[in-house]
């Protein structure tokens, strides 16, 4: 008989894919076959002829499960079907007929599946799944994702848990991520002391860090919808500070911190030379992951040329540098197929820190 996990959270980039990911990885060691399904799928992408969840489709890609790619993502809110839904022109038992056959099949072929519902509680009711009534219809006892600190989790998590109950869900599991290391002990001992009463297994999962929140070059290509130039190399690797290039080259130069993404106007031609001809010098190598040049005004074919001779990751995009810039601080890094970098560290991490013991054994008592 296979055995379910949901995953809930209590809000958006609370960490559930992050967690997914890490219960995986830990339910491999125990398990022979582990399964992944994502029941409702609000941002979608095409992978492999299947219009999927891109969790989905990169647990498929990670974990090798292609063959069951056309179950993993049942449900998916593209464009205009929450309003076709609402005007009567889906079938509102669609949804949940397409779960629940999907999910029946993955149990047939795994032992463990793992459920990754999307946001907070509440997603979903505009097609009447929403989280709380998928966990309860596949019968998945749930773990729910929360953010670090006390009182807004606690906060958080109770109007999450009136949601679930209402819909006879069963809530086992509270696991608090992105904790600030040095009140980790502090904040899980208070959280475990408001919810003594409930039956829950408050649980820790990781510390807030920077390198799982910090988007890749390649998600940055992805939010701006453009391509990547240079090294293919580079693709995955991560940028920890995002800088404009406002001041003069010199000051630009000696204020990079490690792995910074530097946006400039394509106007500054003086300054994408230095750039480009520092990619070569493995001290400035470390500290420039890459260029974001922004701007309408063309850069003259000397400066084209040396940009591409250097094979520095660069972005070329129209917009001005202040919208780019602000266009990236409001982004929250995903995890993709390629960021071979960040689940391997979440692998390691979690073996550190996920009792998935623990866990299992909730799911069962």
């Amino acid at each position: 008989m296979c055995r379910k996990i949901f995953i809930g959270a209590t809000g958006q980039h609370c960490g559930k894919t992050t967690i997914s990911l890490s219960l995986m990885h830990l339910a491999l060691q125990k398990y022979r076959r582990v399964g992944f399904m994502k029941p409702i799928g609000p941002k979608c992408i095409q992978y492999r002829g299947l219009t999927m969840d891109k969790d989905a489709a990169m647990f498929s890609s990670v974990f090798g499960m292609d063959d069951v790619a056309h179950l993993m993502s049942p449900m998916t809110l593209t464009p205009g079907s929450t309003r076709q839904f609402l005007d009567g022109k889906i079938d509102p038992l669609a949804p949940r007929q397409a779960i629940l056959k999907a999910c029946a099949e993955l149990e047939q072929q795994f032992d463990f599946l793992i459920i990754e519902g999307a946001g907070h509680g509440g997603v979903g009711s505009v097609v009447g799944v929403n989280n709380a009534q998928v966990a309860a219809m596949l019968g998945a006892p749930v773990l729910m994702v929360t953010g670090g600190g006390i009182g807004n989790v606690i906060d958080a998590v109770e109007l999450n848990l009136a949601l679930y109950a209402r819909e006879q869900a069963n809530v086992r599991v509270i696991m608090a991520n992105k904790l600030v290391p040095e009140k980790r002990e502090r904040s899980l001992a208070y959280l475990t002391k408001a919810f003594q009463h409930q039956q829950l297994l408050v649980t820790s999962a990781f510390d807030y860090s920077p390198i799982l929140a910090d988007p890749t070059l390649q998600h940055v290509g992805e939010l701006l919808e453009l391509p990547l130039h240079g090294d293919p190399a580079d693709r995955s690797r991560i940028c920890h500070t995002i800088q404009l290039g406002a001041a003069s080259s010199q000051r630009v130069i000696d204020s990079l911190e490690e792995s910074t993404l530097l946006i400039v106007t394509s106007s500054r031609d003086e300054l994408i030379v230095t750039a480009s001809s520092l990619h070569h010098i493995p001290e400035f190598r470390q500290r420039l992951a890459g260029l974001i040049i922004a701007g309408h005004a063309p850069m003259s074919g000397i400066t084209q040329r040396i940009l591409e001779d250097s094979n520095i990751p660069y972005i070329r995009i129209e917009d001005t540098t202040s919208q780019v810039y602000y266009r990236l601080r409001e982004h929250v890094s995903k995890i993709g197929p390629d960021d071979t970098e960040k689940i391997e560290l979440i692998n390691s991490i979690a073996e550190k820190y996920i009792s998935f013991d623990a866990i299992d054994a909730m799911l069962g008592s």
